[in-house]
């Protein structure tokens, strides 16, 4: 594949990652994700289009806001970014030649911006929100439903509720000061997309972030 190519992948990236930053900032502030403009969460001011392109106008604005000269956070061209790279790497890895892809590659690419949103929004307020980790689930249920035979379902499911029982035992065993009942739903989930060992691998990468983060 072409530069050019892994580029236009970076690009629809970075539209995407622009969408979910709208989404966690509707999370948290508990409005409709389907209604309604983009505003300035300061001013208020609706944004236009010349406002909303991904990194380009946090550059260009100087990182703030057009209207009120707020400063606008970093998480809004950081997860843009983010969100173009794991594209990319999707693509890498899959070694996906377009317009040929198969549902296991399409299910892995639509887990992705539900693991931004859940990576961003744990971060910042320390919980996993339920609107994003069930839909997710379903979503992963659903895809192994349609990929794999009867004992590849099975491997996947065991693996789902290994990850769990895991974390739920790291639960009881501090009481809820180590981790929450939505890290247990996350490695459910992430048991469901990863299957055994390859969740192990992720256990680890999870427990290493967590020590650096804090």
């Amino acid at each position: 594949m072409s530069l050019f190519f892994y580029f236009i992948i970076f690009l629809f990236g970075l539209v995407v990652g622009s969408f979910l930053n709208c989404l966690i900032y509707r999370l948290e502030t508990g409005q409709s994700f389907l209604r309604g403009r983009s505003f300035c969460p300061d001013c208020k001011h609706k944004l236009g289009f010349w406002d909303l392109i991904p990194v380009l106008s946090f550059v260009w604005l100087r990182g703030r806001c057009r209207y009120c000269q707020k400063k606008i956070s970093l998480q809004y061209p950081l997860v843009e970014i983010a969100t173009g790279i794991l594209f990319v790497l999707f693509v890498l890895f899959f070694e996906i030649r377009f317009p040929i892809i198969d549902i296991r590659e399409i299910g892995f690419l639509i887990i992705i911006p539900f693991l931004v949103v859940i990576f961003v929004y744990d971060l910042k307020h320390f919980i996993i929100p339920d609107k994003v980790i069930y839909p997710a689930i379903v979503i992963a249920l659903i895809y192994n439903l349609q990929r794999c035979d009867l004992l590849g379902r099975s491997h996947l499911l065991f693996s789902a509720l290994g990850a769990a029982a895991f974390f739920g035992a790291i639960v009881l065993i501090s009481r809820g000061k180590w981790m929450g009942i939505g890290d247990i739903k996350l490695a459910f989930l992430m048991g469901l997309v990863l299957g055994f060992p390859n969740i192990l691998a992720a256990l680890f990468l999870a427990f290493f972030l967590g020590a650096i983060i804090g």
